[in-house]
């Protein structure tokens, strides 16, 4: 367990799926603090703004079967990840030697666990690392040897009994060579246990002993070492005295770990460690480890990995068949406390009721979920007490795992995310920063400025998310004559690229209305349904980078990063791709040329202002924080026109890496402040096709200014209408 205070949320909630169909059946999970009963109800969410300025957050009330009260109860959450191996006869005998690879990247004064065997009694054996030490217990006995492992060296390790002689063994070798430590000690009343076999913990849950590190070639032997030497390496040894060697480099995209010793004692995962990462072996002459499985035989756990919560469910709620697509929540209520738990309703499968399609960003919703941003200060606090926003904020909550932008406590960033938790940050009414001329809203929330301007121009729509998307590809677009996106949807599978681009392909109107898209290639598995793996390496504005050698994902086996890098830049979908980055700050656009053309007169239709987005309740300006821009040597089409570009960017504002060759020269040869600009642009193509957007992750909030009736809102409505128009 790490420093930080694990203290559950008063009421916490979590779906067993962000999105269902009517007909289809949403599991509703619960943990509340202090028993007696919670209250459960029904909302659809309108906005999620808790700014005033805004007009607060507003819900409306819908009945449902579900709704009453519930018993409280406090379900528990077991972080950490780690290997479980079964119970064997095989592993009884009288000599018992346990070996192993061992990287640490985090050893505290506190033991750390690298594997235990217990029976239900507590009896068995365990073997330990500290900051200085190296302990082997066993059947109360307890040996140990002073060495100070290095972070991120590997070294040998093994310990064991000889129940017969009486003695105890533990010891520890620099793999790269060197002296090994051993200690020898005599021991009486030494005794076997047939209990299961766990490497990275001790126990299951907070009080594991997790060890934050990488173990490969874990091994059990029947064989006493020879004196000052360690147990031979199993993968050089197959005979009788090998009892088990799970070897890690096997099925890598699975959470299996198989044993290729004689009893084939086949374990599994818990809580999705890290695998595809090097090992002791690895050279560099083999970057993907599906070329090279041997140099990727390590697994690096960690002491706050979280796959699923796996708390029982409180209630059922089935999907009335007549339920209409929207964005709607269930609100759980408890002893003056509560939580907003946002899920999507499709329209039927195969049927579309509206002729808009808003696809909700459910990916990048969960990339990001849990993000502790470390900005919880006393400003942060007032803004959320004087405005009544959520107050459950990451940073106070790191019970309930973090985002894919957070670092381990082992310094090592998160690959992993998973939706089968509470995700407090797609809360209606989650602030993530205190933004002096807006509301500071980012993703979920932010996207409600969407919702709540479809409402207020009454644009009937349908909902999709991005797993329906990856899942069902086109079939799920094709028929709607308008998508459009929110503000940020910036991590994408292959196949959600591939559905979007045979959509505008294929006729199909794409409006994008954010900044930074298309961005970051992510990967999915059925074999772990739930959760999203991003690998960023080798460019990008990178919360965390990851190591050389580890760009490959471990569920799909594909090459990971950017989407740049992997041939599909945004500029072939959109038009646009990011450029420039800064603090949360908005600043406007101004009209170009190609907006008074003619065939961009529809466009700008009663819009008569050049200055475009001066005001808005992301940053105060619709032009802002992350922008794109054009570049036709990444795939900007040839028609496009570009219709407005942002400018007044503050010093905050930097060209993003993958722009950049030095200091001074830029990929495109632009000077560095030309990339600090958001371009709002439209193409069309042969098929009838046609691409609108704006280049910001700001532009949706400038929507409601001025009770919906403003240059921006207008700008969208016109292109919401014509694109919509069976015309």
């Amino acid at each position: 367990m790490s420093d930080l205070t694990y203290a559950p949320m008063p009421i916490a909630g979590y779906l067993d799926r962000l999105s269902a169909r009517p007909g289809e059946r949403i599991a509703v999970k619960v943990s509340a603090q202090g028993g007696g009963h919670f209250e459960a109800s029904l909302v659809q969410v309108i906005r999620g703004d808790p700014n005033p300025a805004s007009g607060g957050m507003t819900f409306i009330d819908i009945p449902a079967p579900f709704a009453g009260a519930y018993p409280a109860r406090d379900q528990p959450i077991h972080l950490g990840s780690h290997a479980e191996c079964p119970a064997d006869r095989s592993l009884c005998g009288p000599i018992l030697v346990v070996s192993m690879l061992v990287q640490p990247w985090l050893l505290r004064e506190r033991p750390s666990t690298l594997v235990a065997s217990h029976d239900e009694s507590g009896n068995g054996w365990d073997l330990e690392a500290t900051t200085d030490t190296l302990s082997f217990r066993c059947s109360g006995h307890t040996v140990s040897v002073p060495v100070a492992m290095k972070r991120r060296r590997w070294y040998r390790v093994w310990a064991g009994y000889d129940a017969v002689k009486g003695q105890i063994l533990v010891g520890c070798a620099p793999f790269s060579g060197g002296e090994p430590a051993v200690r020898q000690e005599a021991a009486a009343g030494l005794a076997a246990v047939n209990a299961p076999i766990l490497i990275a913990a001790r126990e299951h849950g907070l009080a594991g002993q997790h060890f934050n590190g990488r173990i490969e070639d874990p091994a059990i032997w029947s064989r006493w070492p020879q004196a000052g030497t360690s147990p031979d390496d199993p993968d050089a040894h197959h005979g009788a005295a090998l009892l088990a060697w799970w070897d890690f480099s096997i099925e890598i995209p699975t959470q299996a770990i198989i044993d290729r010793g004689p009893n084939a004692l086949h374990g599994r995962l818990v809580n999705v460690p890290t695998r595809a990462v090097c090992g002791a072996r690895w050279t560099g002459r083999e970057m993907c480890w599906r070329a090279a499985p041997r140099d990727y035989a390590a697994i690096h756990f960690h002491e706050d990995d979280l796959y699923d919560c796996g708390w029982d469910t409180d209630f059922i709620f089935d999907v009335p068949a007549d339920m209409k697509s929207g964005v709607y929540a269930v609100r759980l209520r408890h002893g003056g406390e509560a939580d907003i738990v946002p899920f999507f309703v499709l329209p039927p499968k195969g049927q579309r009721t509206a002729d808009v399609c808003y696809l909700a960003a459910t990916f990048t919703y969960q990339v990001y979920a849990n993000h502790a941003r470390g900005n919880y200060d006393e400003a942060m606090r007032r803004r959320i007490e004087d405005w009544g926003a959520n107050r459950h904020i990451p940073d106070l909550y790191p019970l309930y795992g973090r985002s894919t932008y957070n670092f381990h406590p082992d310094g090592s960033g998160h690959a992993y995310s998973s939706r089968l938790r509470p995700m407090l940050t797609m809360r209606p009414g989650f602030i993530t920063f205190v933004d002096e001329r807006g509301s500071g809203l980012r993703h979920f929330p932010a996207d409600t400025h969407l919702l709540g301007w479809l409402r207020a121009k009454e644009i009937d729509f349908d909902v999709v998310t991005d797993e329906e998307l990856d899942e069902e590809g086109l079939e799920l677009l094709k028929d709607y004559p308008t998508v459009l996106t929110g503000s940020h949807p910036e991590y994408h599978t292959p196949g959600m690229l591939d559905a979007l681009q045979g959509y505008v392909d294929g006729g199909g109107k794409l409006v994008y209305l954010g900044g930074n898209g298309f961005y970051w290639r992510i990967a999915r598995s059925a074999l772990l349904p739930g959760v999203l793996e991003i690998r960023r390496g080798e460019g990008g504005i990178r919360a965390w980078s990851a190591e050389p050698g580890e760009y490959y994902n471990s569920l799909d086996g594909a090459y990971g990063g950017l989407w740049r890098r992997n041939g599909r830049p945004p500029q072939r979908l959109v038009g646009i791709g990011f450029s420039g980055q800064g603090q949360f700050e908005g600043s406007y656009y101004r009209r170009l040329p190609a907006s008074y053309a003619p065939e961009a007169a529809w466009i700008f239709d009663g819009i008569d202002e050049e200055i475009l987005g001066d005001f808005g309740l992301s940053g105060g300006g619709a032009a802002g924080f992350e922008l794109d821009r054009t570049y036709s040597d990444l795939g900007t089409p040839e028609n496009i026109l570009v219709l407005a570009r942002s400018e007044g960017h503050g010093a905050s504002f930097i060209p993003v890496p993958e722009e950049l060759l030095t200091h001074l020269l830029t990929v495109s040869g632009e000077a560095r402040d030309a990339l600090m600009r958001a371009e709002i642009v439209y193409f069309d193509n042969p098929a009838g096709g046609a691409v609108f957007a704006v280049g910001s992750i700001t532009f949706c909030g400038s929507l409601p200014h001025d009770d919906y009736s403003n240059p921006i809102s207008r700008l969208l409505e016109n292109v919401v209408r014509r694109f919509s128009s069976s015309d």
